[in-house]
């Protein structure tokens, strides 16, 4: 009997880590990571709880005692060590200091590029309890005003090679009482002051603590600008504590010190900060920055610099997805595609979508996953807000994003609330349209979107697409290959050929003008075609086939 115990054992020994294996194949690993994850979560509660309070300034003033001279920022082929960067950061706010328009605590819009003065700045207006705006450098006029408004700054900080945009403006902030600096040792223009000659003359010396005595976790750190491609750019407001989080991001994905991180993403949006910048901080690593992205140079980049870690737009609403329901609450919601609208039960409660089906990713509002909401704009902010989402009086943010989730509880992103649109009674997703079609010969990039037409239900698809270098559209090849991978009601109905798919600053396809513009030849200079299953091709779309198919004469 005995003996017979023992093989039991033995047997089970042997047969529970394969039995583990096959039914959890993922349980170790998880298991790796939520120690992981309990250790950060600690770590986290620890500063809340240190007095004076610790925010993302105090971190850096850590890695900075603890490893002076490593490497934080190499820039085309300059490496400025950790203890350089905090004594050009002191020089700056020093420098700052002694500007007659401008005292601690104020906010600063900076208006810069990708360059080490960016990260230099802005750790120096930290030191000062400054609230820092971080404007899109691609913005103009109208645009540029707006967002600089928005925050209700009282200095602007920017770049050199932007003084053409900034005199465009130049008026209106001067009657505004703003004081405007450039980055450069000289500048000639009345109501620009050099700047850079200043913080060369400056002071490196710490700034006191007393300056930013004021701040505390619900302050606002900085003003994170939307892409604006519905409208002008909302600025959202990002305060300490959600920065204070924002440092674990990096982190928690198994990043360390000895890791040198790619960042080719604008300082300026959430990615190239958040994640390249201040999760950085976090975990001492070299940060390899670049002006921009280059396709040409990412991999000799990365060969030389021996990179270890890359970033690409989405990553962050991944990491959010694979935190552990402790950490961040979040659930996928059905969503109605043709009325943009969550689906609600008779309970007025919104409905859980099941593994394997499209759902509204939203996250549970809280203490520890605050949404501060977008800088006077409160229409905006209650438009990211869900409440009543799983039981009554509930708080939800709205990510914009669906997800869905396979039987590993891997999640992948689908698409953007509004790029999926509604034909026949069938849901369509843009980026697996744009992906079939930019896999076929001659094109280059899609753009797919969903346009009215009369008469009909839902919207028509539709896509602006560039061509290859010395391609040739070629309308019964662009046909033969949709009709292969496409069902008929996904398949575009409408081409257009531009000579550039107009993009953000990070990478997201611009549509709304597109939509508006939609198939009308008398609005449209570029060429235009419409699929025609008699021809089977694409053929021309003249004014004449325009006018049948608002009238009605044609059936789509």
């Amino acid at each position: 009997m005995m003996m017979y115990l023992i093989s039991v054992i033995l047997a089970s020994i042997f047969i529970i880590p394969f039995a583990i294996k096959t039914l959890s194949p993922y349980l170790w690993l998880d298991i790796l990571y939520l120690k992981d994850l309990l250790r950060i979560l600690v770590t986290f509660v620890s500063r809340r709880r240190r007095r004076p309070f610790f925010f993302v300034l105090d971190r850096f003033l850590e890695q900075t005692a603890a490893h002076p001279d490593k490497s934080f920022i190499v820039f085309e082929n300059e490496h400025f060590s950790y203890s350089y960067t905090d004594r050009r950061s002191n020089k700056t706010a020093n420098a700052l200091l002694s500007q007659p328009g401008y005292k601690a605590g104020d906010t600063v819009a900076l208006f810069m590029g990708n360059e080490p003065a960016f990260m230099f700045t802005w750790l120096a207006l930290a030191k000062l309890g400054s609230p820092v705006a971080l404007l899109n450098h691609n913005i103009r006029t109208k645009s540029l005003l707006h967002c600089f408004n928005c925050c209700k700054a009282t200095v602007l900080i920017a770049a050199s090679e932007l003084k053409a945009a900034v005199e465009d403006v130049l008026p209106t902030l001067t009657e505004q009482g703003v004081t405007v600096l450039l980055m450069t040792k000289h500048c000639g223009t009345p109501g620009i002051e050099s700047f850079s000659d200043k913080v060369d003359e400056a002071s490196d010396s710490p700034l006191p603590r007393s300056l930013r005595s004021h701040i505390t976790f619900k302050s606002p750190a900085v003003y994170i600008y939307t892409s604006g491609t519905t409208g002008l750019p909302k600025a959202a407001v990002v305060n300490q504590n959600r920065l204070l989080t924002a440092l674990a991001v990096l982190a928690s994905n198994g990043v360390t010190s000895s890791d040198v991180i790619y960042l080719n993403l604008p300082l300026y949006h959430t990615a190239g900060f958040i994640l390249g910048f201040i999760g950085s901080i976090e975990t001492g690593s070299t940060i390899i920055l670049k002006r921009k992205f280059s396709a040409s140079q990412f991999w000799d980049d990365c060969r030389k610099h021996s990179v270890t870690v890359v970033q690409y737009i989405g990553e962050v609403m991944r990491y959010l997805c694979s935190t552990p329901k402790k950490l961040f609450p979040f659930t996928l919601i059905k969503y109605d595609t043709e009325r943009d609208e969550p689906i609600r039960d008779d309970n007025g409660l919104c409905v859980e979508a099941p593994k394997g089906e499209t759902g509204l990713l939203v996250s549970k509002i809280t203490d520890i996953a605050p949404f501060v909401g977008y800088a006077q704009n409160e229409e905006q902010t209650e438009r990211k807000k869900l409440r009543n989402v799983l039981k009554k009086g509930d708080l939800y943010f709205n990510s914009g994003d669906l997800m869905r989730i396979d039987n590993d509880n891997f999640i992948y992103f689908q698409d953007r609330v509004g790029d999926t649109f509604r034909w026949k009674g069938e849901n369509v997703a843009t980026n697996e349209v744009s992906d079939i079609l930019t896999i076929s010969d001659g094109l280059k990039e899609a753009n797919v979107y969903g346009v009215q037409v009369p008469g009909h239900e839902g919207r028509i698809g539709m896509a602006a697409v560039t061509m290859k270098e010395g391609a040739q559209f070629d309308g019964s090849r662009i046909f033969n290959h949709v009709v292969s991978y496409l069902p008929l009601y996904a398949r575009p109905r409408f081409i257009r050929i531009q000579n550039a798919v107009e993009v953000t600053g990070t990478f997201k396809q611009m549509k709304v003008k597109l939509v508006e513009e939609s198939f009308d030849p008398g609005r449209i200079q570029d060429p235009l075609y419409i699929l025609d299953n008699e021809e089977k091709s694409y053929i021309p779309l003249t004014a004449q086939v325009y006018s049948s198919i608002i009238s009605g004469n044609i059936k789509l």
